[in-house]
């Protein structure tokens, strides 16, 4: 479909060639008209002879805004061009927020700003991003009779672009009864600003098919499109125009495309377009480095990185946050840490994006440590305040198992908006606080914020942990009821799932059955597992059939399948079943825990003889099996599959990955009330079983998160009840 859309713009591009802006633009695009003017307000007018006003624009020509301030602030009746010399000088110098304030004034000493006022004011708002000041400013221009003027519509278009409020562009854009070439890219650049990648290459579609003729800033605001949608092949169709259009001189051009590839994992064709470059810029550079660290390739990532410095290239922030990123994605989270010890040194204070990724990071590898370092720099130097960062703490926090800290981070934010709310939201869910996560759904309404899909998707996770039916189903019904939100394939799978965990199979598999969308893998995947919980053979066999025409190379529905039938002694069947997983060459996903001692990760595995302390181990978990034993504790040998006698299903249950990380976390205490473990499949029945037993004889805390949610052990109890 792609290629289709393209050749109708392959057929009305053609090139622009003294096109040469000098510097680069973030989406913004200025016309011919724009840049006269820009010039002209810059020149002393003609009719102005006062002697301050000369002195004003002087200082402004020097760059001394406070000297020419200060001057302005003793004219009498500044003209309007004097105003807007002001306003621009304030945007151009990076304080829209003074500039706007300055607009304001200027509202109040006239009740008709001419189009170049109006003009400076929009760039301002475009520059701060602030929606409702926009909103404002647009109301001016149709208010003071500009609606039909071209130069300001295209500036409004670009404003609303930076806002990322595509409807307002959208809104302007349609009304426009001539429209530029301009007006075209300005709008593709909202949609990719907004990231609607899919709506950027319709408009310029339509662009071609209006016979609009596109420039070189068209074709590096589509690319970003491509890359976004990972969409390599019309990626290179766009190069084929490029090069039989002579455009691969343009440096902004060139970049894009090293992006398209680099983000599509073309790491080789990247590096073709970057080296034939005839002068690369810092985009480019930039863009190839984070290439690499998405490809996996980190060692080629630094090298470039060290290259860069050795050249004496002037690093900026994308530069460091790649490589910072990029580490910590690697699993290099020292070398991460230490670059960004070295971008503060360079004199670069890690901003949002840095902070937000390296939390991110920790996130993903329950690096707590980590995570804990981030939130002590934020402390020192007075970045708790930032929503972003903030967020992305109560998150790493949650993930981490430590919900009690994320609580507090979200408590002490100043501002929250729904992304906060969500996630603290989610964070409970996670740990199986489903009564928690319905009042807190009830706090973010209350509190004035209107949930969205995410939202909602937050709180039915937390239903379904905590066999809340009753409160998912009004949830659920409210979603288009109350708030217009068509549910999506989450939404319908959550529902699925907190209708199955709750045992009520017959009608998750009516619903399954009556949903409006094609049933997703998810929601069968749901009723399968309940299937082995409730041991439903007859439900699971449609269920695991679906899933094998879903996800065909999923080794997760073959187990479960085969578990089912096991239990049921449905042997032959089962072994059909083994049999079809090892046809289509599906290999079981080996389980494993891990746990953070002293800083370092420890991996465990069935059986794992590997660790240095494993004779302890196996010690301490023989003792521990006795005296759970006399506590009540009866083994459940069905999680044990294959056919041994009874004695020996007991040993291996023994040696499960989560109890042997647990023996070792309970070794090296050292004084601590509580350990943490991670496991990437669902904990064992049996396990569960023991470890509730293990916290009541022991006295310690314990917290494994495995590949549904977390458990909190505690005092013979767990958080999920048994339900799980």
């Amino acid at each position: 479909m792609f290629a289709i859309i393209f050749q109708s713009l392959l057929n009305c591009f053609q090139l622009i060639s003294n096109y040469k802006p000098r510097n680069r633009p973030l989406f913004f695009l200025v016309s011919n008209e724009t840049i006269l003017y820009n010039r002209m307000v810059l020149k002393i007018p003609a009719n102005l002879h006062s002697h301050l006003s000369l002195k004003f624009v002087k200082h402004l020509k020097l760059g001394d805004l406070l000297c020419a301030r200060q001057l302005f602030d003793k004219i009498t009746e500044p003209s309007l061009k004097l105003w807007t010399i002001l306003i621009t000088a304030y945007t151009k110098q990076n304080h829209p927020e003074e500039a706007l304030h300055i607009y304001s004034k200027l509202r109040n000493a006239t009740d008709k700003p001419d189009q170049f006022a109006l003009l400076a004011a929009v760039k301002a708002c475009a520059k701060l991003g602030d929606i409702e000041t926009a909103k404002k400013i647009h109301d001016d221009v149709l208010e003071c009779g500009f609606s039909s003027n071209l130069v300001l519509g295209n500036a409004i278009i670009d404003m609303y672009g930076k806002c990322k409020c595509y409807d307002g562009a959208r809104g302007v854009f349609d009304y426009m009864e001539i429209k530029d070439v301009i007006s075209w890219t300005s709008m593709c650049s909202c949609y990719v600003n907004c990231g609607l990648a899919k709506e950027a290459i319709d408009v310029v579609r339509k662009m071609g098919l209006n016979g609009v003729r596109p420039n070189m800033m068209t074709v590096s605001s589509l690319l970003p499109a491509c890359a976004h949608l990972k969409l390599v092949n019309f990626g290179r169709e766009v190069h084929g125009y490029v090069l039989r259009n002579g455009m691969e001189g343009n440096v902004f051009v060139s970049s894009a495309l090293v992006d398209v590839y680099a983000t599509c994992l073309r790491i080789k064709q990247a590096e073709l377009v970057f080296y034939g470059m005839q002068q690369q810029d810092i985009v480019a550079w930039n863009v190839l480095i984070s290439g690499y660290f998405t490809n996996g390739e980190c060692d080629k990532g630094l090298q470039m990185f060290s290259r860069m410095r050795r050249e004496g290239f002037i690093l900026n922030y994308d530069t460091w946050n790649a490589v910072i990123v990029g580490c910590m994605q690697s699993g290099r989270t020292q070398q991460s840490l230490d670059l960004a010890r070295q971008m503060q040194q360079s004199g670069f204070r890690p901003n949002r994006i840095t902070i937000t990724g390296i939390l991110q990071a920790c996130t993903h590898s329950e690096n707590l440590q980590g995570g804990k370092e981030i939130h002590g720099y934020l402390f020192r130097n007075q970045l708790v305040d930032d929503k972003t960062a903030s967020t992305a703490l109560v998150f790493m926090y949650a993930k981490c198992g430590y919900l009690e800290l994320s609580h507090k981070v979200f408590s002490t934010m100043l501002q929250k908006d729904t992304i906060a709310w969500n996630t603290i939201i989610m964070a409970n869910s996670m740990h199986g606080k489903g009564v928690m996560a319905l009042s807190l759904f009830s706090d973010m309404i209350k509190s004035g914020f209107r949930p969205n899909s995410v939202s909602f998707t937050s709180v039915l996770c937390g239903c379904n942990h905590s066999r809340l039916v009753d409160d998912g189903l009004t949830i659920f019904n409210s979603m288009t009821e109350d708030y217009g939100i068509e549910p999506g394939t989450e939404h319908f799978s959550a529902l699925v799932d907190i209708l199955s965990r709750a045992g009520r199979l017959e009608d998750a598999y009516k619903f399954i059955l009556q949903m409006p969308i094609k049933p997703s893998a998810s929601a069968w995947g749901a009723l399968l597992a309940a299937c082995r919980t409730y041991k439903n053979v007859d439900l699971g066999r449609i269920a695991a059939n679906q899933l094998f025409q879903l996800e065909p190379q999923n080794p997760g529905n073959y187990s479960m399948f085969y578990n089912i039938l096991v239990a049921a002694k449905l042997y032959e069947e089962a072994s059909e079943a083994r049999k079809l997983m090892r046809d289509r060459g599906i290999r079981k996903v080996p389980g494993q825990s891990w746990i953070m001692v002293n800083n370092k990760m420890y991996t465990f595995v069935v059986g794992d003889k590997n660790n240095v302390q494993i004779d302890e181990i196996v010690r301490f978990l023989k003792e521990m099996g006795e005296k759970i034993r006399l506590a009540g504790y009866i083994p459940d040998t069905d999680f044990v599959l294959q056919d041994l006698d009874k004695e020996e299903k007991e040993d291996r249950l023994c040696n499960h990955s989560e109890r042997l990380a647990i023996a070792f976390g309970i070794l090296n205490l050292k004084g601590k009330s509580s350990i943490r473990v991670f496991k990437n499949l669902r904990i064992c029945g049996d396990c569960h079983s023991a470890i509730k037993f293990m916290t009541k004889i022991i006295g310690v805390k314990i917290v494994v998160r495995d590949s549904f949610r977390f458990h909190h052990f505690s005092n013979g109890l767990c958080s999920c009840g048994d339900f799980w």
